[in-house]
């Protein structure tokens, strides 16, 4: 089953909060924490995370970028500017799912654990995944 969770928000304080949260509740493996985006384009290769949570503030426009490189990997933008993305499907906005930090990491708790649910149940192998990652 895919459960690596790669966590990318600014605040530090944030990031230990979730990982401690997905790991103690739910069992992923957070596989890199970075503060911006510019450190989630370069690493992202090789963390190989089945799944990437994102903060809005360091920089939506960068979830492109990552689709770019990872198309398959799903990202949830975990924000507390929500409002401001009123009207915008997540589709438009270039992620999988919306989840306002008003609702804490028991909602992105849910949204992963969902978003997971939805992924292939035989998960590709290791030579399959560093392929499908540009890594031969």
């Amino acid at each position: 089953m895919p459960n690596r969770v790669l966590l990318v928000d600014d605040s530090d304080r944030i990031r230990k909060s979730v990982r401690a949260y997905l790991e103690k509740e739910f069992r992923f493996h957070v596989c890199g924490e970075l503060a911006d985006v510019h450190d989630a384009i370069e690493k992202v290769r090789d963390l190989k995370p089945d799944l990437i949570v994102l903060e809005v503030s360091v920089g939506i426009e960068l979830t492109q970028a990552l689709k770019r490189i990872l198309p398959h990997i799903p990202i949830i933008l975990f924000t507390a500017y929500e409002p401001l993305l009123q009207g915008f499907s997540p589709a438009e906005i270039g992620v999988d799912a919306v989840v306002a930090k008003d609702f804490g990491v028991s909602g992105l708790g849910k949204a992963v654990t969902s978003l997971f649910s939805r992924l292939p149940h035989e998960w590709p192998d290791n030579a399959t995944r560093m392929a499908m990652h540009g890594k031969s």
